[in-house]
């Protein structure tokens, strides 16, 4: 035994290494740590003042499995692992090989922490509801229907206009029923998990500025009864905009709309699927029911008065106003970013909020509507103080836990999520630390909005390495294979027009500009990625049909109905079917095997299944020999593989790859993208 074996070395928070992968406290769990076969003298389990020998239990193939049992308790176990040979001595936890052991690199067993079964490795797709299908034109918000920021709103006609710089006022039509017609092509794509932008009655197209949490905008679902005025041309008094008032006003139209989101969730729930809500809670909507700033509630006796209107509001705590001396209709109140359409709420000063956000928590994910789970906007904003924040989230997953505790708790987060990914508050995150950023630099060379480009992250395996290791450490395995995967969304470029390497937005080049030497190849790869990576895959609707856009406004385009790259959309549905097919992909191991320059690859293992995803992101034709003995594959086993995309197509024809001596060897065609699988003797 002289000089370990460091590729062979491996660990990961998942079910083939910590079994059970989520304990709950008094549990026994075993732990186990691979090493090369006959190549270190012993393995150490470190944590705290504990250092205890571990066990080895089985060699097969080319590894040795070393073991060790131990009790759950109430606490967090902060541990890793110690490596001898009569050389060397080495140190691993989550950032691999390393001498850096503090906590927050180490391996943590969180007592009782459990994410959803069905969350994990779920395929997802995100749905920005006014831009996906108008399924019920009499619903659509009409122009001059009321006015908001400054102007009247608008319908837009024409379903393949793009939008326009100042986009939040303008209406396409898409709707809940637009959804419930698309059913059969999202169950045929193979899409699990439906997650849709705010759907809660809102005076714009993105709904981010809440205006009733009670109910389901009625422009979404149904409108029982109709009636009023729009309002005349110029005019931008809301109490005038009757036709408004009464659509999302009246208790009649509200209560029809919620029976119709019950039917909208069965539908889905019938196809195996599943629905989640994005909950704003930081802040809610200048047009809210509680301030009614545009008075529009102010003489219908359903409703108290607002806190913009009355000093005496029951409401007035929801808000912090700055003067106190200029009641009725104060406007000095705190907006969020100092916008006065996005009011923060403050917690701190009403309890009868707090217990009120709490309830609409409990509502959504209960009877009847029975809904699936959260994503959290702006999660990490909410409150004054970080104190305040923990507490909040705590008193939120309990309160969603209680009411169904299969539902999922997703947070919006950019930067290190550790403190709330400690069991106690959110499941998981939308992934843009370790997922959408890396891959897009590594791939692109383009920041995710399109506003920047930096040529020195393109192809840079080492930087795109680094950046996974150090990111990842912030998830528990549970967080990490439930984590939200995209490659686009509504708040960024899409990653299609990413890959014409164009920095800048639609107001200064133009939509057009973002369809213009785009890379489907590149794009082909990054789905590829996608598909086969830890977490859950997260389509962004019409990413697979093709759809271009620089960032949000332009990323919330149309979906294009009868004008879909097919291609694409093939693409995606062949390489959904190879994920569900392996479990390894939804619930296993995973480890980079090939990292250099701009040829990468990496394999999900699970028991005796094995998936492959090889990249060649460059311009040149590369013959490659990949190391797959990582991913306990043995010789003589064959690679299927299932896809092969090239620069200017995909085929799906089968070939086979021999491996020999731990490798396999594969011509890779410029900006190419391949998976294949292995399972058992296949």
């Amino acid at each position: 035994m002289g000089k370990i074996n460091r590729q062979a070395l491996f660990v990961e928070e998942s079910e083939g290494f910590r079994i059970p992968l989520e304990p709950k406290a008094g549990e026994r769990v075993k732990l186990r740590f691979r090493t090369a076969k006959d190549n270190v003298e012993a393995v150490y389990f470190i944590s705290g003042e504990e250092r205890n020998p571990m066990t080895k239990v089985c060699s097969r193939g080319r590894f040795d499995y070393y073991e060790i049992d131990i009790e759950v308790g109430t606490d967090t176990i902060y541990y890793y692992f110690e490596i001898r040979s009569d050389e060397e001595r080495l140190f691993y936890n989550k950032l691999s090989i390393t001498n850096n052991l503090q906590d927050s690199y180490a391996f943590r067993i969180i007592p009782g922490f459990a994410t959803p079964d069905w969350a994990k490795g779920a395929v997802m797709y995100q749905i920005y509801v006014d831009r996906f299908c108008n399924g019920d034109p009499t619903n659509d918000v009409l122009t001059g229907e009321y006015s908001y920021i400054h102007q009247q709103v608008e319908q837009v006609k024409d379903w393949s206009e793009p939008p326009e710089g100042m986009d939040v006022r303008r209406f396409y039509g898409g709707d809940l029923q637009g959804i419930l017609d698309k059913l059969d092509y999202l169950q045929d794509l193979g899409i699990e998990v439906i997650y849709m932008n705010p759907i809660f009655v809102s005076p714009s197209n993105h709904k981010y500025d809440c205006q009733d949490y009670d109910y389901i905008d009625p422009h979404y679902t149904v409108i029982k009864e109709d009636g009023g005025e729009l309002l005349p041309p110029g005019e931008l008094d809301n109490k005038k905009a009757t036709k408004y008032i009464k659509r999302v006003v009246s208790k009649e139209n509200l209560e029809a709309s919620n029976e119709f989101f019950i039917h909208f969730v069965e539908e889905v729930h019938k196809r195996g699927m599943r629905v989640l809500l994005d909950g704003v809670f930081n802040h809610c909507g200048s047009f809210n029911k509680w301030l009614d700033r545009e008075c529009i509630y102010e003489d219908d006796g359903d409703y108290e008065k607002g806190a913009y209107v009355s000093e005496k509001s029951p409401y007035r705590n929801f808000f912090k106003f700055n003067n106190t001396h200029e009641w009725p209709y104060n406007p000095y109140y705190d907006g969020w970013w100092g916008h006065d359409t996005l009011p923060k709420l403050s917690y701190e000063t009403s309890q009868e909020l707090y217990d009120y956000i709490m309830g609409i928590a409990r509502k959504w994910v209960s009877p009847p509507y029975n809904v699936d789970g959260w994503r959290l906007d702006v999660a990490a904003d909410l409150g004054l103080s970080a104190d305040f924040n923990h507490k909040f989230w705590q008193d939120f997953r309990k309160n969603v836990k209680e009411a169904n505790p299969e539902a999922v708790i997703y947070a919006e987060h950019y930067g290190d999520a550790t403190s709330w990914l400690k069991g106690g508050e959110w499941d998981s995150i939308m992934n843009y630390d370790t997922f959408m950023e890396p891959i897009t630099w590594y791939l692109t060379g383009m920041e995710k909005h399109s506003d920047g480009r930096e040529p020195d992250l393109m192809n840079n395996a080492n930087a795109f390495i680094d950046t996974l290791r150090e990111k990842s450490c912030a998830f528990t395995g549970q967080s990490y294979l439930i984590a939200m995967n995209q490659l686009s969304n509504h708040d960024h470029s899409r990653f299609l027009t990413r890959t014409n390497h164009k920095v800048g937005r639609v107001d200064e080049l133009g939509s057009e500009a973002a369809e213009e030497g785009v890379s489907k190849a590149v794009f082909r790869e990054a789905v590829a990625m996608m598909m086969t990576w830890h977490g859950a895959p997260t389509i962004y609707y019409g990413d697979e049909a093709g759809v271009c856009g620089f960032t949000d406004p332009d990323s919330r385009r149309t979906y294009p109905w009868g004008h879909e790259d097919q291609d694409l959309i093939r693409y995606h549905k062949e390489l959904i079917r190879v994920r569900k097919e392996n479990p390894a992909c939804r619930r296993g191991s995973g480890i980079p095997v090939y990292a250099k320059d701009g040829h990468f690859a990496f394999g999900r293992f699970l028991d005796d299944n094995h998936v492959l995803t090889i990249i060649n992101n460059t311009e040149e034709a590369e013959r490659m020999t990949i190391p797959v003995w990582q991913i306990e594959i043995s010789d003589g086993e064959l690679f299927e593989r299932h896809v092969l995309s090239m620069e200017e197509e995909f085929n799906l024809e089968k070939a086979h790859y021999l491996v020999c001596d731990g490798k396999i060897e594969i011509y890779m065609p410029p900006y190419s993208a391949a998976v294949m699988s292995h399972t058992g003797n296949n």
